[in-house]
């Protein structure tokens, strides 16, 4: 019986010492919520709030509670930022992952051709109808645009021209070779560069700008085949 008395009364004191910390922080000024984790206890908020319902809370107590609260609020917009980013990641994945055999496609001429053609209404040029003449300042546009034509078309390499139109402060040699790798066109090919007169004087603040690259190519044939379709299409 003894023991069973030493027991209870230390199960007691304990909890007087628990108690009495919680109120001790509490009359600092500490949420429930920072109690918890200041003492590392697993006692529910609400009887924490019984405990201290007599504490009288420090002047400064609403402020920590409204940092308190805007700390919250940040960390769970971080959270729902990540978590939307996450959502959207796999949204794209799955996009991806349903029409990754399109690419497939383009290995069919007749397929490759109508895409060319389509995109050859969208950017290419009309009023030379001697010539393709096709220009884009996005590498993977241009690429694109030579591979349709090669799969569409037996192609004479001899008859690519290339000009590179640019702000006046870019270096011309570097972007010239830049597109030589990208289209596969010889610089021996490369017409002189255009360069915008309006820029003469200005810094250029996009660093990652390579210019515009225009690529002509000698072909009436094509040109008209590929005019023809596209009334087709519109029709």
């Amino acid at each position: 019986m003894a023991h069973v008395m030493i027991l209870w009364y230390n199960i007691i004191m304990q909890s007087k010492i628990v108690k009495d910390k919680i109120r001790r922080l509490r009359a600092k000024g500490m949420t429930y919520g920072q109690i918890k984790s200041y003492l590392n206890i697993l006692i529910p908020k609400s009887t924490i709030s019984y405990w201290c319902r007599k504490v009288k809370k420090p002047v400064q107590y609403s402020k920590n509670l409204k940092s308190v609260i805007a700390s919250n609020l940040t960390k769970c917009r971080e959270l729902a930022v990540k978590a939307n980013k996450e959502k959207q990641r796999l949204y794209y994945e799955s996009l991806y992952k349903a029409n990754s055999n399109i690419r497939e496609a383009l290995n069919d001429r007749y397929i490759a051709k109508l895409i060319l053609s389509v995109l050859y209404l969208a950017e290419g040029t009309k009023k030379q109808r001697s010539s393709l003449t096709f220009g884009n300042s996005d590498p993977g546009i241009i690429q694109l645009f030579l591979d349709l034509l090669r799969k569409s078309y037996t192609i004479d390499e001899s008859k690519f021209r290339c000009t590179i139109q640019c702000r006046a402060d870019q270096n011309i040699k570097k972007l010239e070779k830049f597109w030589s790798v990208k289209t596969g066109v010889p610089l021996s090919k490369f017409y002189k560069a255009r360069i915008d007169s309006r820029t003469i004087g200005r810094t250029s603040r996009n660093k990652s700008y390579l210019g515009v690259c225009r690529l002509d190519y000698f072909s009436a044939h094509i040109f008209h085949e590929l005019e023809i379709i596209n009334k087709i299409i519109l029709n």
